[in-house]
């Protein structure tokens, strides 16, 4: 009976084995399937709608399929339909419009950083508190509204204002030193340039020989006819805007061709054809002198000094500025290029560190990790959250007339 019953059993054991393997395999694929889904959607970018997966059916099984999340920045919602914009698009989106300035401005920080620890130079938060202060008081405004001027005028945060500005020029002015000589002839040159008379006159500016010619025989014909001459000819709006208005020019302050040339007018003449560079020719009319004010430069004196001290150690901060930048190897991989001493190493294929930066700029969320932010005025630290300022270390942002003290 046992036998009977082994033998009747037989195939529906074996039978019943292969049903429990087909159904284990299928199982385990489902299983495996649902597995890999999730993974996916681990690993993966962020829905259209943050917070939820979304649900798509397959072609062949017609099983739900769950999409990678994006997390997104927005959502428009149109009569109960709507888009998402993912927030990695909106990173790339800025990346690619202010990338540029950006990389600029904190590969100019690198290379002032390098200095310093090469010189042992460093500039300490108190440094640059009283940095702010000092220029707050120069230009006569409180260092609160200096600073929120900066902000809703200039779009410079403070502490995008610390590290792109005050950071790079008080280390660049302890790398280049701070001591200038001053001689009486630079004290006669500033006497004249500050204090000195000025020529008033009118200027038209032109951007080929051909007209000025024209608009100098035209003037030079009914030279009263100099203010609408400038309004219809001149290249410069500004000054065309004023009809040829210009400020009064002043000995040692810019162009020596063009205060030699005021300089001769008497009141009413018209000058020639001044070439001041690339495709610019300038024509003058003198109205007359400014008076001279200040007759002894013993009077102002102390306030000279302190002036020429300034633009000296400018002068010499931008040449070591220039100086540094020349000697070294700057390998920009967001613009593809090479610049400096290129003899420094072989190659300029990045290391998967050196391309963090990049991958961070094109749209990845940087993590505290990869930010290398180590301290309020680290001049290689995240500029996330600022916005767009000065990429240049040796300008120095003005304040506005409507922020300036009224006097």
């Amino acid at each position: 009976m046992n036998d009977s019953m082994q033998t009747e059993a037989g195939p529906a054991s074996t039978k019943s084995k292969k049903l429990l393997i087909v159904g284990g395999t299928v199982a385990a694929l489902v299983a495996g399937g649902a597995g890999l889904q999730w993974w996916k959607a681990q690993t993966g970018t962020a829905a259209e709608d943050p917070g939820k997966t979304a649900v798509k059916q397959t072609a062949a099984a017609g099983t739900a399929t769950a999409q990678p999340k994006r997390e997104a920045a927005a959502k428009v919602t149109i009569n109960g339909r709507s888009i998402s914009i993912p927030l990695d698009e909106v990173f790339r989106e800025c990346a690619m419009r202010v990338g540029n300035d950006v990389i600029e401005s904190v590969v100019n920080r690198a290379v002032i950083q390098l200095a310093c620890e090469q010189q042992g130079v460093q500039i300490t938060e108190s440094e640059v508190e009283q940095e702010i202060v000092r220029i707050a008081k120069q230009f006569g405004i409180p260092t609160e509204s200096w600073v929120e001027m900066l902000r809703t005028e200039r779009n410079i945060s403070p502490e995008q204002y610390k590290r792109d500005v005050i950071w790079p020029m008080l280390a660049l002015k302890k790398l280049a030193g701070e001591k200038a000589e001053i001689t009486e002839k630079d004290m006669q040159k500033a006497f004249v340039r500050h204090y000195g008379a000025r020529v008033k006159c009118r200027m038209i500016m032109l951007d080929s020989m051909r007209r000025a010619n024209e608009v100098f025989h035209k003037a030079e014909l009914k030279p009263d006819d100099f203010p609408r001459l400038a309004r219809e000819y001149s290249v410069d709006p500004t000054s065309r805007a004023m009809e040829g208005s210009v400020p009064p020019i002043a000995r040692y302050s810019g162009n020596p061709d063009i205060e030699e040339a005021a300089f001769r007018l008497k009141e009413g003449e018209i000058s020639g054809i001044i070439h001041i560079g690339l495709n610019r020719y300038v024509i003058l009319r003198s109205e007359g002198f400014t008076e001279q004010k200040v007759k002894d430069v013993n009077e102002v004196r102390d306030v000279l000094y302190k002036d020429l001290v300034e633009e000296k150690v400018q002068e010499s901060v931008a040449k070591l500025f220039e100086n540094l930048k020349k000697g070294a190897r700057i390998d920009n991989y967001w613009t593809n290029t090479t610049s400096g001493d290129v003899r420094q190493v072989s190659g300029t294929k990045p290391a998967d560190g050196e391309r963090s930066a990049v991958k961070t700029a094109a749209g990845e969320r940087p993590t505290s990790e990869a930010t290398g932010k180590t301290g309020p005025f680290s001049p290689t630290g995240s500029t996330a959250g600022s916005t767009r300022g000065p990429a240049n270390p040796i300008s120095q942002p003005k304040p506005s007339a409507a922020s300036a003290p009224k006097k």
